[in-house]
This record gives structure tokens, sequence and C-alpha cells, in this order.
């Protein structure tokens, strides 16, 4: 069985790495120096290609021999085509005199010969403006208000289609059999967005057309043999204000037509990050606030089973789909639980990845790759390897790594386990690693000073009675709210408008209530049930005795309920064990001063 390989860049070297048992470096590959931009690997894994300040170098991955040298100036990026028969280089454009010739930054090279097969100016910095189908047969280039499409024989001539579609921001081809290519247009000056599928080179008219709303941007994912599309519609900002990323759809495209759908999602919040299973038979999408809530998905969008939330934002299936990980990087801990796919998604264990900023499976699905790099953390940087079962197989310090990855290999070549298989030995430079298992912490950070007490309910989750589970207790039993034993808990749908919209609707219940006390006759109220015995007046602005309420006394009858329901709700949250401030217990003290003066106003007490 083959070894799978790895590569890390770091700021004064290159190396590829051999896996278990060995962790070796590739004997043939002689390591560069200088000025290393970037580095990748073919698809195939065949071949591997880095750039230095004046070249551009092709190494076969087997053997580690330079197999081509391109002579390319300052290239800052490199994506080979999905067979490795291709190369492209991007360099940064350079402003062009008067009388200059155009600098074409963007070129494509034939890997088996070195010679250069088309040149392109290519302003903006991303290789997804060019994309090759499965079998390299052909290749589709976005320009402004077009999609230039090419016959990959006949890359130096002009494009043999064309298709014009105004805005267009994104594109994408399926890695199926078919050529079917998905195109975004953003929305623009109230005009909706849209996805335009096409089966290429036929661009006379699409295969389907899906409006979106809310959609400034958008990516797409194809499932492995190119039949749905999973659609990541965002926008930079939320209008609502309820969240800082803006807001995001998912939406899921069957390219046959059976099935178009916008995925329901049943937790507020934004969408982390979603996957396709390599089976192309499920996805799984991380979503909400924190905790965030990771559900999977069938191939036709209809939710099959849900994992327990947590601090999460990172998914990721095993090549094989055997494994699924759920992790939280980033600003969160770094916690990476393993589920077993197969034996109904049942946790294997839980990793501690902190400070983690590349997580990849190996292609044999057996280890996990954690690397943490710079800029984004300047010290600590270097890579561990984790075998499935949770245990760390090696470990390597490194100065300034910038990247690292596996070498992409067909799933042919490691064949599934049925089993999982016992980890191999640990490298010697694992065995003095200290592996700290993550512990679910107790609660939310606290001060020193507050250490040792009850936790406060303004920490707590409503599941464990915080504050939002205090404020319904409160609603239930402040004067005038009614609640009927064994019904439903009330939604508040208060939380789900904008402040214009709650203001418009808090206006028209006054005028309602005005408008009802006009037509209603006079009478004191009884306390309505589960009320304490106190009892509202019959309408806003009369008193208990039937006489309109003076609009002086009016506004101070509603400053003293509003602290009267804060005096309710410090009560219930003293009763919960919670410590109040010295301020807070005065308020309290002060219950009595308050009905007094309501009853002043004319509200009566039972």
């Amino acid at each position: 069985m083959p070894i799978p390989q790895l590569y890390y860049r770091t700021s004064k070297t290159i190396g590829l790495l051999q896996s278990a048992p060995a962790y070796d470096d590739i004997p043939g590959f002689k390591q560069p120096s200088g000025t290393l931009r970037t580095c990748v690997y073919a698809p195939s894994g065949d071949f591997f290609a880095y750039t230095t300040a004046d070249a551009v170098f092709i190494v076969d991955s087997n053997t580690g021999a330079v197999t081509q040298t391109l002579t390319v100036t300052g290239a800052v990026e490199l994506a080979f085509s999905p067979k490795g028969s291709y190369l492209c280089t991007y360099e940064r454009p350079l402003k062009i005199d008067e009388g200059q010739t155009v600098h074409y930054n963007f070129k494509i090279w034939q890997v088996s010969n070195g010679e250069k097969v088309a040149q392109f100016l290519q302003k903006v910095q991303t290789m997804h403006n060019f994309q090759f189908t499965f079998d390299e047969k052909f290749c589709a280039r976005l320009v402004p208000n077009e999609l230039q499409f090419f016959e990959t024989a006949k890359l130096g001539t002009p494009a043999s289609f064309k298709l014009k579609i105004d805005g267009c921001s994104a594109f994408a081809i399926s890695p199926g059999q078919s050529y079917y290519i998905a195109v975004f247009v953003p929305e623009l000056k109230g005009r909706a967005a849209t996805v335009q599928v096409y089966n290429a080179p036929n661009f006379s008219q699409p295969l389907s057309t899906k409006s979106l709303f809310k959609a400034e941007k958008a990516g797409f994912q194809w499932n492995a043999i190119g039949t749905s599309l999973l659609v990541l519609a965002q926008t930079e900002v939320d209008q609502t204000g309820k969240s800082y990323y803006g807001e995001s759809n998912l939406y899921l495209r069957g390219i046959a037509g059976n099935y178009d759908s916008r995925i329901a999602l049943d937790k507020e919040g934004p969408i982390h990050d979603v996957a396709w299973s390599p089976n192309s038979k499920e996805f799984a999408v991380v979503y909400g606030y924190m905790p965030a809530k990771t559900t999977i998905f069938n191939n036709r969008g209809d939710p099959i089973r849900s994992l327990p939330i947590g601090p999460r934002n990172t998914i990721l299936y095993s090549p094989h789909a055997r494994f699924l990980i759920v992790a939280g990087f980033g600003n969160l801990q770094g916690e990476v639980d393993i589920y077993d796919c197969q034996n109904e998604y049942s946790k294997v264990t839980t990793v501690n990845g902190s400070n983690t900023s590349v997580c990849e499976w190996s292609p044999d699905g057996r280890y996990l790759m954690f690397a943490t790099t710079s800029p984004r953390l300047r010290v600590d940087n270097g890579v561990k390897i984790f075998h499935v079962s949770g245990k760390l197989v090696f470990a390597r310090e490194m100065n300034e790594l910038f990247s690292a990855s596996w070498r992409p290999e067909p799933v042919e070549r490691y064949p599934i386990r049925t089993a999982i298989s016992p980890p191999p030995t640990v490298h010697s430079s694992a065995a003095t690693v200290e592996v700290t298992t993550p512990v679910k912490t107790a609660g939310a950070y606290r001060p020193p000073h507050a250490r040792g007490s009850a936790t406060p309910m303004l920490f707590k989750r409503e599941d464990e009675g915080g504050v939002a589970a205090a404020v319904k207790e409160v609603r239930r039993r402040l004067p005038g709210v009614r609640t009927v034993p064994g019904a439903a808990e009330p939604v508040d749908e208060d939380l789900n408008l904008s402040k214009t919209a709650l203001r418009n609707k808090k206006k028209r219940e006054a005028k309602k209530a005005r408008d009802e006390v006009e037509t209603a006759s006079p009478a004191v109220m009884t306390p309505p049930a589960g009320s304490n015995g106190v009892a509202p007046p019959p309408g806003l602005g009369i008193t208990a005795n039937g006489t309109k309420m003076d609009p002086t006394d009016e506004k101070k009858f509603r400053g003293f309920m509003k602290k009267l329901r804060a005096i309710e709700d410090l009560k219930v949250r003293k009763s919960r064990g919670e410590k109040l401030e010295d301020t807070q217990e005065i308020k309290i003290n002060g219950e009595a001063s308050v009905r007094a003066s309501l009853a002043a106003l004319g509200w009566a007490e039972k």
C-alpha cells in the first residue's frame, strides 16, 4: 500500500514529507531556498510545483526530481488542471507605460514539455476565473459580462463559444461526466440575483434559472458526480441588524430538475460551513449563533440527523465518507469531534486542535493533519498528525510555517477498512508532546471576585435557567398576563421585528386598547389567573372606579408599572440564588412604596 505524502512551506524552504511510519523527507527532492511565494500539488497527485523569484519549478512528486523549469518572474499563484496536464501561473499586473506592449500576467503551460500554450491579461488575482472540465477537453474563462469557452487543444486561438451575461461574477464547472456550468449574477438596483445552469457548449438556452434574494455573492459546491449543486448566497450586511457577518441562505438544485429548494435551517444565525459527502448521497451544514448546530441532509435536502450543538464552525468528510469531523477553529477553542458515519454517526473521539489554521484528512482516511501557520499566528507554528482514534502520532515545530497540505491521491489506492485500524507506533517527535484532552468548561468566564458563588443567570443559557427563562417566568406573573395551564409557551414575535416595525406595532396595540376602553362599560376587573392577586386597571387611562385618568397621572402610572415589573424580575432572580447588588436590593425594598403610589392612582389590589 502506498504511503501518503505531504508538503510544508516555511519562510526559508519547502519540503516533501512521507507520513507513517518514518516521516522522512523525500530523498530525491532538493529543498529550495530564497523567495518562495507559493506551491501546490496537482489534483492527480503526480506533480508538485513551487515558485521562486524568477522561475517556476515542476517536480515529480513520487521521486522529487525537477521535470520542468518555467521562466516566470514573480509568479504569486499556481493551479494545475484536473489531470495535471496543464499549469496556470498568475503574476501581479504591471503598470504599462505609453508605447509598451501589454503585460500578459496569466499564463497556461504544458506540463509535459514546459511550453506556453496561452496567455491572458487578468487584473483580479483568483484562479477561479479560469477552469477546466473534468477531462480537460474544454476550459472556460470569466471576463467582465462574458464567459469564454475554449477547446483546450486550441487555447492559443479565440474562444470557440461565448456566453454573454451582464454582471456575471462567478461560475463553477461540474466535476461529473457532463459539462454543466453554473453561473451567478448578483443582485443590483432592486433586481434579484440569479443562478443559471448551462450544459456546455450549448449556451443558447439555460437548463434552469433560479432567482435568489439577499444574494450579493455566492459560493458553489457540486457533488462528486456533478448531479446536484449547493449554492451558498450571502450579503455583506444584515439589514435586520442581528448579525455582524451579514445574511446567508443555502439552496439545493438538482440538475435534472426534480428538486429545487431553499434549505430550511431551524436555528437562527449565519451558515458557518457546508460540505458534500464524497458519496454524493448527503451533505452537512453547520449553522446558527453559537453554540452552532450541525445537521445532515440527504441529497434531496431532507434532514436525516442532527449532531450535538457546540462551538463549531468547520465540517469535513474523510475521502471514503467513512468519518466526519465537526470542529471549531478560528476564534473558537479548536475542539474537533470525529464521528463514524457508518456506525450511525457515533462519536469516535474529541481531539484538541487549538490554534489550527489548516485541517485536512489524509488520502487514506486514517490521519488528520493540523497545521498552525503564519501570519495568522507567529508562534507555535508547525504540523501535528493525529490518528483517527485521537492519538497524536507525529509533531514537528517549524519557524514561520506558511502552508501545508496532503498530496491528493485517488481513494482507490487505499481500500476502505471495515473497522477502525489501531494507531501506528508513535513517532519519536510526538513522544514528548503533551496532548490535552478538551474538557467541557463549567460556564462562561467569570471574574475572580465572582468565583466560588452560584453562576449568575446572565451567564446561563435558557435551558439552564438563564435570563431568558427568568423573563418568561416574570411575564407569566405580571399583572394582566394570562396563562393557560398546559398550553404551549407563547412565542415572542417581537424578537424578529426591526425597531421601526416594533414601534409601529406598539402604536397599533395602544390605539386598539384605547378603542376597546371607549366601547367597554367601566367595571373593576378581577385579577387574572397567575397574576399573584394583583389586578390591573380596566383599561389604559381608566381608574379602578371607572373614571377617566388624567394624562399626567397616566404617565406616572406607566412609570410605576415599569418599576413594578423590574422589581418582580429582581425577585425571581433572587429566588434562584443569584447575588444582587446593593442598588437592586434597595429597589426590591421599595416595592411597597411603588404599590402605594399605584393605589393612589386608582389601581386596585385584591
